[in-house]
């Protein structure tokens, strides 16, 4: 059985799959509506339903295409439902549904690259038993991994609750954290050099590998962006050993790393952080050498004197837009991490 009650056998994948037999193995229930057909069913007005079907980051389809399944009317007839009882407003709903389409589209292109390619050869054109073996996959695959999406989602957003509580709790919108950005040195450069798939290669490994560190150390990271990660930290002592871990981790060859650490006010925004902490922070990274951490003063004042810890007061240099600034270079000292 699919995950939507719906009958699927595995032995059905054979030779060269369709985009029919794709879109059958993961929505399994035939379309039946029209757009202006599963708005009217729902009770929910045209307009809405479109606003919702868009923030999901799916085009707007033809009058007269028969593109909606009956799991499509249970979600806008639940959508009506939390309206209705007055647990969310418009404006509150498209916001919530935009960030489900942008996460989750990001979540399915990944783990579709990763799954094709771990069972495709980069090299070669892949046969049709090559396709059928990878939709058997995917159909004995897919139960575990929706039901452990779920799991990993409520500890997300357990976890993203208690923080954004607590910013409440103290009457701000702003909160105060250590923001870093990690930068491969020259990746202009190497990225000529490398083929594609050792280009994938490095970036994957880098992403991963900073993520790791983040997450042993507490603290968050942000986004990625290709040749650079953005993290935070709510203390500035886990901050800057995280960041000297990192930069154990990601190297000091070629093409190597270099990091941008400030501590002060940001303003959270969709899981993002704005605000000039996070502009000092980039003006720092741009200012350190390969294979070094820079920090500002306030970071600096935090974690001077902490044992394994070293911090070293460099000249001060201009930042566009900030003024003249003062760097100091975190390295690792005397006494236990």
């Amino acid at each position: 059985m699919t995950p939507d009650g719906s009958a699927q056998d595995a032995q059905d994948f054979a030779g060269r799959p369709t985009a029919a037999d794709i879109q059958r193995l993961f929505l399994p229930l035939p379309p039946r509506y029209t757009r202006h057909e599963i708005a009217s069913a729902a009770e929910i007005p045209q307009e809405l339903a479109e606003r919702i079907w868009r923030a999901l980051g799916f085009a707007t389809l033809a009058d007269d295409a028969v593109a909606f399944t009956d799991a499509d009317l249970r979600a806008l007839t639940r959508i009506k439902a939390i309206l209705d009882a007055g647990l969310l407003d418009e404006i509150t709903l498209i916001r919530m549904t935009r960030a489900l389409g942008r996460t989750t589209a990001r979540l399915a292109q990944w783990q579709a690259e990763i799954m094709i390619g771990a069972m495709l050869n980069p090299h070669g054109t892949p046969t049709d038993a090559d396709l059928a073996r990878v939709m058997r996959a995917a159909h004995l695959l897919l139960p575990d991994f929706e039901r452990t999406l779920v799991h990993v989602w409520r500890a997300q957003l357990a976890a993203s609750a208690g923080r954004q509580l607590a910013l409440t709790e103290v009457g701000e919108h702003r909160t105060t954290l250590a923001v870093g950005f990690a930068d491969l040195v020259a990746f202009t450069r190497v990225s000529r050099e490398l083929d594609e798939p050792a280009l994938a290669d490095l970036v994957e490994g880098f992403e991963s590998r900073a993520s790791d560190v983040v997450a042993q150390h507490g603290g968050r990271l942000v986004k990625t962006l290709g040749d650079e990660v953005l993290f935070t930290a709510t203390e500035p002592e886990s901050a800057a050993r995280m960041t000297l871990d990192l930069v154990d981790a990601l190297g000091q060859g070629d093409p190597g790393v270099r990091i941008g650490l400030a501590y002060g006010q940001v303003l959270p925004v969709m899981g993002d952080v704005f605000g000039t902490t996070v502009n000092l922070a980039a003006r720092l990274t741009a200012i350190a050498r390969p294979g070094s951490v820079v920090a500002d003063s306030a970071l600096a004042e935090h974690v001077t004197g902490l044992p394994g810890i070293e911090v070293v007061k460099i000249r001060r240099r201009p930042a566009r837009g900030l003024g003249l600034i003062q760097p100091y270079v975190l390295r690792r000292g005397p006494g236990p991490a």
